[in-house]
């Protein structure tokens, strides 16, 4: 498998210095090439080549592998979308390969600028530490609130998939983010607080118009992000460890096209918190988490899980009376909805009778 992890780098000031001048040039160099793909209508790397070069070169002073590179970015960015010129940034990416990029053992790395090549030192944690030796080569060097960084490409030997005794069922939502099929609950009180007064900051932010306000909302927005990203890893970690400890399997929730369906339906003063549901990111979390632990993952269908009774097998809307409580309105059986759901979720993983029926 193949991650990418990010180290911080720690040029001195000269070396600051070269590699902000090496994006400058660089993004200069791919608008420029940008202008030629997009007036010749192609994203094919070699006709681009061709046509490019050379000119290039002696415009920008780039070196031939890093104006090679150069050339595939543009590429990449006009296949994405024909319909229009991509625009670079200044400070934009970089796309180092093993021609222009080496490792001086683990914490130097060799970086070719604008003023040749540049061993700067990097930084790293523990978890980065224990993958950094199964570097593949290619890293991104990005710069961002004043800091250099590497996103490096490693591949990650997978273990085989372990053969699940049982199916751990995980509800998804935004009350609780998961709540998983033993009755265990990750609570998104912290998180949906947290957006919820970024929200009345932006709002105020955005009435102002400074440029002081926006780069203010654009601190807060990275703040939010990266604090839901990081509940979204603990939440992943915590979910595969006990399906591998337990030797069991995760069935999750196939919401594709969810976001679609509950905008229309839900009240406007809420849709603000649906669409800041990141589901899809703590799916794709737990996904990747266990294909490195050997645990299998499936999805199920949705449909009715929590409106099933685990019990006697009654489907009926009426039985969710609240978001957080359940009651059969057949036999009585009550829970937590959302622990019932991750049951049925469960159930529907190992082919039970009563998981995601017809809704009466």
């Amino acid at each position: 498998m193949n991650l990418t992890l990010t180290v911080k780098l720690q040029p001195s000031r000269d070396q600051a210095v070269a590699l902000l001048e090496t994006m400058d040039r660089f993004n200069a160099a791919c608008s420029a090439i940008a202008e030629v793909a997009f007036r010749e209508r192609t994203a094919n790397k070699i006709r681009l080549q061709k046509l490019v070069y050379y000119d290039v070169r002696e415009r920008f002073g780039l070196p031939a592998q890093m104006t090679v590179r150069a050339i595939s970015k543009t590429a990449e960015a006009y296949k994405r979308d024909r319909s229009k010129k991509p625009v670079f940034r200044p400070h934009g990416a970089i796309v180092y390969d093993q021609r222009v990029l080496s490792w001086k053992g683990l914490d130097r790395v060799s970086i070719l600028t604008l003023k040749g090549r540049q061993i700067i030192p990097v930084v790293f944690g523990e978890y980065q530490a224990a993958r950094l030796k199964h570097i593949r080569g290619q890293a991104d060097l990005i710069y961002r609130n004043a800091t250099f960084y590497l996103a490096v490409v490693v591949d990650i030997p997978e273990p085989p998939l372990d053969e699940p005794k049982d199916w751990l069922g995980v509800d998804l939502g935004i009350v609780n983010i998961a709540t998983d099929s033993d009755g265990e609950a990750c609570s998104g009180g912290q998180l949906n607080g947290l957006r919820k007064r970024h929200a009345k900051v932006r709002a105020r932010l955005q009435a102002k118009g400074t440029k002081s306000a926006k780069r203010l909302a654009k601190k807060l927005s990275g703040k939010e992000a990266r604090f839901a990203r990081d509940v979204n890893h603990c939440i992943a970690k915590t979910l595969v460890a006990k399906a591998k400890g337990t030797e069991r399997g995760i069935a999750l929730e196939d919401l594709k096209g969810i976001r679609g369906r509950i905008t229309v339906r839900v009240r406007k003063a809420q849709r603000r918190v649906q669409q800041s549901w990141a589901f899809h990111q703590l799916r794709f979390f737990v996904e990747y988490k266990a294909r490195l632990a050997g645990v299998t993952v499936v999805v199920v269908d949705p449909r009715n899980t929590s409106r099933t009774c685990p019990a006697c097998g009654h489907v009926a809307k009426a039985n969710r009376r609240t978001q957080a409580t359940f009651c059969c309105v057949s036999c009585g059986f009550a829970g937590p909805a959302d622990a019932i759901a991750a049951e049925n979720i469960r159930r529907a993983a190992v082919m039970q009778p009563y998981a995601a029926g017809a809704c009466a």
